[in-house]
């Protein structure tokens, strides 16, 4: 896999990326520290104020499992200052050929700006799949990058702008969606007040928040057709009707009555999530792990495409949890 890839990797399994305005270098490391505490080891710092580059040397220096970008880089002056300084990947409010050149000639990933068709076509050119839609919200929010995804498959976005914790699940569900870019956990009063733990606070609401968990439904085992056929009729008289099917029997979208017994002692539980991917680089980090016989892709014979479906372990309470993308 190329640093590129790598990058553009852990950006998605992390899924946010912080948008950070610094005055003072002396924020940079406690801040950076704070983000990783709350499981958000990315950091976008910007151009907007004079202590960046300063602030980008020290993170990179002090906190290696930071991923650093340069953001708000308006500029091949910037540029420069931003790639000396160790930033791993460059972003810009808007797209200048001339920058984004620059970038891509050193080997560092660029994310432009863009605003509409025209600017996608700029980046498509230049082999670009991954592009910064800003300001996200003022454009049409994610409407307007599912109306995108027609005319550029192929194209990846990270919506900044009017992004927070109430709607980034609309976002990340999308399948063209890489990431989602913002700086509610990171706001400049949190900042100045040194109020690290709430920064750590908000991040891991955040990364929770971005997964999307719901139930998708609860599977219940049964030995054979018989005893299924029983336990579906009891559930319905709970206004739940019958679905049946060849290997189980749904009870509308709720319950599943499996057949035959199936995964986990009692049964299972579906959990929707807006990325499989990303959850389970969440859900790893707490001890699941994934079943890879399970595992089926959203082009199914394409094991590089997203994942759509997989079990997990262990189980919970004689539970068998799967995660299935919306």
């Amino acid at each position: 896999m190329s640093e590129a890839n790598e990058i553009f990797k852990k950006i998605r399994d992390v899924g946010i990326v912080p948008v950070i305005k610094l005055d003072k270098v002396s924020d940079a490391v406690p801040l950076a520290k704070a983000l990783a505490a709350g499981g958000i080891p990315i950091a976008e710092i910007t151009y907007r104020t004079a202590a960046a580059a300063d602030s980008i040397r020290a993170v990179c220096k002090e906190c290696p499992e930071m991923l650093v970008g340069a953001g708000t880089v308006t500029s091949v002056e910037q540029a420069k200052s931003a790639i000396a300084a160790g930033a791993k990947f460059v972003l810009a409010p808007g797209f200048d050929g001339e920058v984004v050149d620059y970038c891509l000639a050193q080997g560092i990933p660029m994310i432009p700006g863009v605003s509409g068709a025209s600017q996608i076509e700029a980046a498509m050119t230049r082999g670009l799949k991954l592009v910064k839609l800003f300001p996200a919200s003022v454009l049409g929010g994610p409407a307007m990058i599912k109306a995108l995804g027609g005319p550029f498959p192929d194209m990846t976005f990270l919506p900044t702008g009017g992004v927070s914790t109430e709607n980034l699940v609309e976002y990340a569900k999308l399948p063209n969606v890489l990431a989602v870019g913002g700086s509610w956990m990171v706001k400049p009063d949190m900042i100045s007040s040194g109020r690290w733990d709430l920064i750590t606070s908000e991040s891991r609401k955040a990364e929770l928040a971005i997964q999307g968990f719901s139930i998708a439904h609860v599977g219940i085992n049964a030995t054979e057709s018989e005893s299924a056929e029983k336990i579906a009729g009891m559930i319905s008289l709970f206004g739940f009707p019958e679905i049946p099917g060849e290997k189980s029997i749904f009870n509308n979208k709720e319950f599943e009555v499996m057949r035959k017994n199936g995964r986990g002692k009692h049964g299972h539980v579906g959990i929707r999530t807006a990325n499989v991917d990303r959850a389970l680089a969440y859900l790893g980090a707490c001890g699941f792990t994934p079943v890879e016989e399970t595992a089926t892709h959203i082009i199914t014979d394409d094991k590089s495409s997203p994942l759509k479906f997989v079990y997990l372990l262990p189980e919970i309470g004689g539970f068998a949890f799967h995660l299935v993308r919306y």
